[in-house]
């Protein structure tokens, strides 16, 4: 029996939660240079991103900590027909190696949040680009984190979580960051960086129960055209779960 060719009900929910992300990317690798592009992903883990970024032609490092998910980047790169294109390394952002310097674009998606000093790591990141190049920045946003912990009846967390600065940390003492636009344009400044564009990312895909998503004929695909449609739309960003920021390393 041939494979079904439609997507899985996981498939179709990762296209609602990362189709905004991928548009702004994807714009900016589609710039006509006259050369394919350097990436580095800073924390790409099994490859989500690196791997789209590689079948467009373009070259790409993946720096992450766990060797379990590099094994799986090789392998689905394998797959892709794009292995040539995608290099995976063992580390974080203490331990950039001196050859990912000079990228053309740096993906830092999920990995400010749980950094000790998200600010001392954008300089760190503004080092590994050249001038002028572009970081595409993914973090989690502190309002939609208050509303989801109160919906979920942990009130006192939602609590503690409005009151907590940008750059502050769970109660135990590990680092994990919530932040709101201002503040993310406001550290990003202060490393060297200045913002281009920024982009609410799943403001309904973690709303929309699954099984509507799913039943519905063409529900998902409606999800993405509204997702897409309200992404740049600032009175969002308040209410999307994360928040993309695109910003270019300044020149001087």
């Amino acid at each position: 029996m041939p494979a079904d060719p439609r997507p899985s009900s996981l498939q179709r929910r990762s296209a609602a939660r990362t189709a905004v992300v991928w548009n702004a990317l994807r714009e900016v690798l589609d710039q006509d240079t006259g050369r394919p592009a350097s990436v580095v992903d800073i924390g790409g883990g099994t490859g989500g991103f690196a791997v789209r970024v590689a079948e467009l032609g373009h070259r790409v490092m993946v720096i992450d900590p766990s060797p379990d998910a590099l094994a799986i980047l090789a392998r689905r790169a394998e797959e892709s027909g794009v292995a040539q294109l995608v290099t995976g390394l063992q580390g974080d952002l203490d331990s950039l190696p001196e050859r990912a310097r000079s990228a053309d674009v740096v993906l830092c998606h999920g990995v400010l949040e749980i950094v000790e000093d998200p600010a001392a790591a954008l300089v760190a990141l503004a080092g590994v680009l050249r001038p002028g190049g572009t970081l595409s920045l993914l973090v989690h946003q502190r309002h939609a984190a208050v509303v989801a912990r109160a919906m979920a009846g942990h009130f006192g967390q939602a609590r503690a979580l409005l009151d907590s600065s940008a750059l502050g940390s769970d109660r135990d003492g590990s680092p994990h960051h919530r932040f709101t636009a201002d503040e993310i344009t406001s550290v990003l400044d202060g490393a060297g960086f200045e913002t281009v564009s920024m982009h609410a990312v799943r403001v309904f895909a973690d709303l929309v129960s699954s099984s509507l998503a799913d039943l519905e004929p063409g529900a998902s695909e409606a999800l993405v055209d509204l997702e897409l449609a309200v992404a740049t739309r600032p009175e969002y960003l308040t209410l999307a779960t994360q928040i993309h920021a695109l910003a270019l390393r300044r020149t001087s």
